[in-house]
């Protein structure tokens, strides 16, 4: 750690990633795993993205969204798994400050930007379903792409909001992260100086970040299940129903993770329960997703296989 030499700034240089495990053993086990995640969460989204981009059946809004969405699977895994794997094989576990904060920016932007884009993937199924005579005016490429820009937008300032609210606190020991990346909970337990005002501001981003889109999305769905529930056919409520399973997965396995690792900021220790959220967060989530809308959507399923063995379908 650096002096303060009498300045009111943060002494501390560098930060000490606890990681996942302690035992040597099992970080080489745990390394492997990871890069296994890894490639398998790269390899998986962009086949999905690649499938998009030759099917022309799958040139929709509800697959533009998910070509999005495997984007920013891909950049959250890539946010905290290569560097946990280089301090693992480097067997140095410091990070530094500017590298902490960096992280923190990054991760809160792809997260932020998850929350807008299913709420965007809700609001077009809900269009699809529920008025489906507006739907090609409503949800038209211009709409998709105003959508998805205002999603970067509002993802990036609350992103920034926080870091450089965080830039504010001081840290002047301890300097030890239990966590295998940098998130706001982590640090606030290490700062040396008040954090309510930093605590306020995460819990009012929070709520315009999560909550609201979580609202907006049961709200949408709400109307989808009405609709559903008018079909007649036990077929047509079925494939209805289909086109909606995987994203409200996502939704469930994307918000419960989120509000288990957040709604906690009282606590005072960091747990391994806190760990096993971030791997479900960064790791589990961006690997399960192409399975989730890949298994049970046969169009998909079909571009896969066309991408895989290098056709272009002639339908």
């Amino acid at each position: 750690m650096e002096p303060e030499a009498g300045t009111n700034k943060t002494a501390v240089a560098e930060f000490i990633l606890l990681g996942l495990v302690a035992t040597e053993e099992m970080q080489s086990v745990v390394s492997v795993l990871f890069l296994f995640a890894y490639l398998v969460t790269v390899g998986g989204n962009l086949s999905i993205l690649a499938a998009i981009l030759v099917e022309p059946k799958l040139h929709t809004p509800m697959y533009f969204f998910l070509g999005n969405l495997s984007v920013l699977d891909v950049g959250c895994i890539t946010v905290t798994v290569p560097a946990m794997l280089g301090h693992l094989l480097s067997h140095r576990l410091t990070i530094s400050y500017k590298a902490c904060l960096t992280q923190l920016f990054f991760f809160h932007l792809l997260a932020g930007m998850d929350c807008f884009l299913l709420t965007a993937m809700a609001y077009d199924r809900f269009l699809a379903i529920c008025r489906p005579l507006t739907y090609s005016t409503r949800m038209s490429q211009t709409v998709q792409r105003m959508l998805v820009a205002v999603s970067w937008t509002c993802a990036f300032t609350n992103a920034l909001i926080h870091t450089i609210a965080l830039t504010t606190l001081n840290f002047c020991g301890p300097n030890v992260i239990n966590h295998f990346y940098c998130d706001l909970p982590q640090l606030f337990q290490l700062s040396c100086s008040s954090t309510q005002l930093n605590e306020l501001l995460l819990f009012v981003a929070a709520s315009l970040m999560a909550v609201a889109p979580l609202v907006l999305i049961t709200v949408s769905y709400a109307h989808v299940v009405a609709a559903v529930l008018q079909i007649r056919s036990a077929e047509g409520r079925k494939k209805a129903f289909s086109t909606c399973g995987s994203h409200l997965t996502v939704v469930g396995i994307f918000y419960g993770t989120g509000v288990f690792s957040y709604m906690r900021l009282g606590s005072v220790e960091s747990s391994d329960k806190d760990k096993g959220v971030g791997v479900f967060m960064t790791v589990i989530n961006p690997m399960l997703n192409p399975l989730i809308y890949s298994l049970r959507n046969t169009d998909v399923q079909g571009a896969l296989c066309q991408v895989i063995v290098g056709r272009r379908s002639l339908t």
